[in-house]
């Protein structure tokens, strides 16, 4: 029966070793126990403290809004906090429903989100495509220039696209809403530094079947990159559906709002603050959609995070 030799430490990893006489592998010495106070310490400290944090910072003002969204006038504006209603009073969501024109809202914020977002996603696409697969002059220049678009406030642009759309007549109209955000640099970066990743083999394989760049792009790339354009897809439709500025700039009746402006038809005029429930309840009304696409993408988002995390 072979013996181990004492306990040699190993600068690489600061972990002792036991060496066996005989030639075999080392053994890793004792570590520190799992429930130990070293161990408890540091998982706390660097894991579950800073998560806690993070998610109060993100959930409390959710929370305090949907608790809100139930709550009588009396209990928001007043001196004595109360954290919940006192009843489950489904009031204010009846009258943010019925005082403003809610689902003519809804309707225009769904059409703008879709037609957007489906024209958002398709162009980057296409762009990224060109843009790593295809040969073309100052191919470089131009990725360059998306990269200067994307590092531009869209703060910037709203005068001049203000002063081009009302010219064209597309004030008060849903495709004056989305046509100065068709562009997205964000989306086209994203899928191209996904796209150099691709190993070039399967492309090279579909070219020699004979395979042009639409079939390439829509049969090989598309499908292999689909976490990834989930992704696109999933930050494209979350701005269309809760921008408000240009929205609120480029109409001003409520036959052309989307929900996000039109919401703010619901504030009391009287400032008694009778209507914080009633916009509480309204935004969410909002939020609710949105929760159901990261449902739906979820999957595959969490798949786009992990790809290529796992080799061999």
């Amino acid at each position: 029966m072979s013996t181990l030799s004492p306990v040699s430490p190993n600068p690489a990893s600061g972990v002792g070793t036991l060496e066996a006489p005989d030639g075999g592998p080392e053994l890793p010495a004792r570590r520190d126990k799992p429930f130990s106070r070293a161990n408890l310490v540091q998982t706390l400290a660097g894991g579950y403290i800073p998560l806690i944090v993070a998610t109060l910072v993100v959930v409390l003002p959710l929370l305090w809004m949907l608790l809100s969204s139930f709550k009588q006038p009396g209990e928001i504006v007043t001196t004595d906090l109360k954290i919940l209603p006192q009843g489950l009073n489904l009031e204010n969501y009846h009258t943010a429903m019925t005082t403003v024109p809610f689902v003519r809202f809804f309707l225009n914020s769904l059409i703008v989100t879709v037609v957007g977002s489906t024209v958002k996603v398709i162009l980057a696409i296409l762009t990224a495509y060109a843009l790593v697969f295809v040969r073309f002059p100052f191919k470089n220049v131009i990725f360059v220039v998306i990269l200067v678009a994307l590092m531009v406030p869209p703060q910037v642009s709203i005068l001049p696209n203000y002063i081009l759309i009302a010219g064209i007549g597309g004030k008060n109209t849903l495709w004056g809403i989305i046509l100065p955000g068709l562009g997205t640099a964000f989306g086209t970066f994203l899928l191209r530094q996904h796209f150099k990743t691709l190993p070039g083999s399967i492309l090279e394989a579909a070219e020699i079947d004979g395979a042009g760049h639409w079939r390439r792009l829509w049969q090989v790339v598309a499908p292999v990159s689909l976490p990834s354009i989930a992704t696109v897809a999933l930050v494209t439709v979350v701005s269309e559906w809760n921008d408000y500025i240009w929205p609120l700039i480029i109409t001003d009746r409520p036959e052309t709002m989307t929900l996000p402006v039109g919401l703010t038809l619901l504030q009391n005029s009287e400032g008694n603050g009778a209507g914080w429930g009633i916009l509480m309840a309204g935004a969410v009304l909002v939020i609710i959609p949105i929760l159901l696409v990261f449902a739906a993408l979820q999957r595959y988002i969490v798949a786009g995070l992990t790809q290529g995390s796992v080799t061999g």
